[in-house]
């Protein structure tokens, strides 16, 4: 198995962002690395990525529109899910596009994280 690397931004006690490296851990699960690009994905415009012009979603028409980009969610899921044993993105009761995600990782560990797209 091949290390896995990827990016992501956390927030800083000042409420400031920094970006950190995200890389396959030392027993080889890249859990964690194809979360973070799936959370990235959910951020991330249709066609921004010059590499993956078929992964994000249509936020501005989304926004326009006012419709919830839920087709383009569920094809990320569909994107994403052979990398965990199971893969479930579902949208919250909110008025701001929010999506909860629940993934079980191969080695069974349970993943949860509220994302606002």
């Amino acid at each position: 198995m091949s290390n896995r690397r990827t990016y992501g931004r956390v927030v800083n006690a000042d409420g400031t962002y920094k970006w950190t490296q995200v890389s396959t851990d030392a027993n080889g699960n890249s859990d964690a690395v194809y979360l973070t690009t799936l959370i990235q994905c959910l951020k991330l415009n249709l066609g921004e990525s010059p590499f993956f012009a078929n992964y994000g979603i249509p936020a501005h028409p989304s926004v326009l529109t006012q419709v919830f980009p839920d087709f383009y969610v569920n094809q990320t899921q569909q994107q994403f899910a052979p990398y965990f044993a199971s893969l479930t993105i579902t949208k919250t009761n909110s008025t701001t596009p929010t999506y909860n995600i629940q993934a079980i990782t191969h080695n069974g560990a349970t993943i949860s994280a509220s994302i606002p797209v």
